[in-house]
């Protein structure tokens, strides 16, 4: 889902960070506010004024989302879901799990805690106004608390669609799989009423900017279209979870792994290992100890003049919890592990001890042969 994300901090244990797109919306929240939404509603301030109450929205709605998502990843943890990271992003902000709820009625407990912390947020955002009113506080300040109370309250009332992958929709999910105790059933639903409302607001999306508002527009538009591939992809999901969890992931392993000294140069990498092996990853250890791992279209980043006098430690990615697992885990947390770093390598090591390598190609094609027999039989 994410491209290069930043770190910002650690609350209640759950690493905040950003993802670069966040700061297009970054960019286009804070510009829309200063030259419309606080100009409309609050006239006669400078444009300095406007630009300042607008870039304290911006760090408002941030806030927002965060705690909106930091109640998904609350309630998570005390159902036992494993949450590392709450992502900001263009289209807003996500808890990223590592494995699905596994029960319905810990999904749907997830699924409204983050609308009801928006909504508790609108109701203290304006309680907060209308004190800022009577007590005569300055009106700028007063038009940020508005803009947090009209904001939360959107995200609330949105974020409860019926439509998956909306908290709405993970809702209308657990309640389906509570009735019918089929999970596989209950998601091809919601994914169902997640297409329809995407194709909605692709739809209004584009009437819109035939309307003249190109901006909201084409806004509306790129939502859907986040909203139509996010309900596909959940429904493939669930098959892969399905039919991947509680596979050994040492079911794949490359043993043994062709691993690479940390000290080599460069070029020796090149020579002796990449053009004598033909593989397009590798270990790199110190010792028995796996410190990190090396892909060979890593070194397009490298100019060929310093392949002697760099080494390959230097160039390596370093060792991760996302870049390794271990070799009680199933190929479900494999590809977890993949997803979240973009690669298509994971390494499965035992108390920093490599044990080997499984590949992305290998757990797809065997992905593929068992739907081929499962929709056969």
């Amino acid at each position: 889902m994410f491209g290069k994300t930043f770190n910002l901090f650690d609350l209640f244990g759950f690493r905040i960070q950003v993802d670069v797109t966040w700061l297009f919306l970054a960019l286009l929240v804070t510009w829309s506010l200063a030259v419309g939404f606080f100009p409309a509603l609050y006239p006669g301030f400078s444009q300095t004024v406007y630009l300042s109450m607008a870039i304290i929205g911006m760090i408002g709605l941030a806030a927002s989302l965060i705690l909106h998502e930091l109640a998904h990843a609350l309630v998570a943890r005390a159902y036992g879901l494993p949450i590392k990271y709450i992502t900001l992003f263009i289209f807003g902000g996500v808890a990223q799990l590592e494995r699905e709820p596994q029960t319905a009625r810990s999904e749907f407990v997830m699924a409204i805690a983050g609308p009801l912390m928006s909504l508790a947020l609108a109701g203290l955002s304006y309680l907060a106004w209308i004190a800022a009113d009577a007590l005569g506080l300055p009106q700028s300040l007063a038009g940020v608390l508005h803009y947090l109370f009209l904001i939360n309250l959107l995200l609330g009332g949105f974020n409860m669609i019926p439509a998956f992958p909306l908290d709405g929709g993970r809702a209308l999910r657990a309640a389906l799989w509570g009735w019918r105790g089929d999970l596989l059933w209950a998601t091809k639903i919601a994914a169902t009423t997640g297409s329809v409302f995407a194709f909605m607001l692709i739809g209004f999306g584009i009437l819109r900017a035939v309307s003249g508002d190109v901006v909201g527009g084409v806004w509306m538009f790129l939502i859907g279209l986040f909203v139509r591939s996010a309900a596909q992809g959940s429904y493939t999901e669930v098959i892969t979870h399905r039919l991947l969890d509680e596979v050994p992931v040492t079911h794949f392993l490359h043993e043994p792994a062709v691993s690479v000294p940390a000290d080599i140069s460069i070029e020796s990498f090149v020579q002796d290992y990449v053009y004598a092996t033909h593989a397009d990853f590798y270990p790199v250890v110190e010792g028995e100890c796996l410190v990190g791992g090396l892909a060979a279209r890593q070194l397009r980043r490298v100019p060929k003049s310093r392949w002697r006098s760099l080494s390959v430690a230097e160039v390596m990615t370093p060792l991760s919890p996302d870049t390794v697992v271990s070799p009680k885990a199933d190929v479900a947390q494999a590809l977890t592990a993949m997803r979240r770093t973009g690669r298509s390598h994971v390494m499965v090591a035992e108390d920093a001890k490599l044990r080997g390598v499984v590949a992305f190609s290998e757990l797809q094609r065997y992905l593929s042969f068992k739907l081929e027999i499962e929709q056969s039989g």
